[in-house]
């Protein structure tokens, strides 16, 4: 029991920081598609596709 309380809060602090960490790349990653999709909305292409020979 004298340890218990250190390796439970270890657990949870981890636990904790995994959870903001996801969250954040999820958040983050949603914003993003957002910005390429009102970049692509207004005529700005990204560099990976390719152009039709008729463009």
């Amino acid at each position: 029991m004298t340890h218990a309380f250190y390796v439970y809060s270890s657990y949870g602090f981890a636990a904790f920081v995994t959870i903001a960490v996801t969250l954040w790349i999820w958040v983050d990653g949603r914003a993003r598609q957002k910005e390429l999709a009102a970049l692509e909305a207004s005529g700005i292409r990204r560099r990976s596709v390719r152009l039709k020979d008729s463009e």
